[in-house]
């Protein structure tokens, strides 16, 4: 089974994280299948690869908790759309 997780990369005292998918059942810092993107919680920036991740959820693969709240958080905003009758 696959799974989306957060891999730490970075110093003690400054880590970051690479969103990665890889099996279920291997080690955390062991071989992956595919990186999506990094997230920073320090500076609360990322660069993920959305459209990956939502690929590898529609094939199966799970999200951990936190790795599920970080795609949630930097998911894109839906864009206001305009109501009818609305001055232009």
């Amino acid at each position: 089974m696959l799974a989306i997780r957060l891999k730490i990369v970075g110093k003690k005292h400054a880590r970051s994280f690479r969103l990665v998918v890889q099996e279920k059942r291997s080690k955390l810092q062991g071989k992956f299948i595919e990186d999506l993107g990094w997230y920073s919680p320090h500076t609360n920036s990322s660069d993920i690869n959305l459209e990956r991740a939502r690929y590898w959820i529609n094939q199966g693969a799970k999200p951990t908790l936190t790795a599920q709240m970080v795609l949630r958080k930097f998911k894109p905003k839906k864009e206001a759309v305009p109501q009818k009758g609305a001055a232009e």
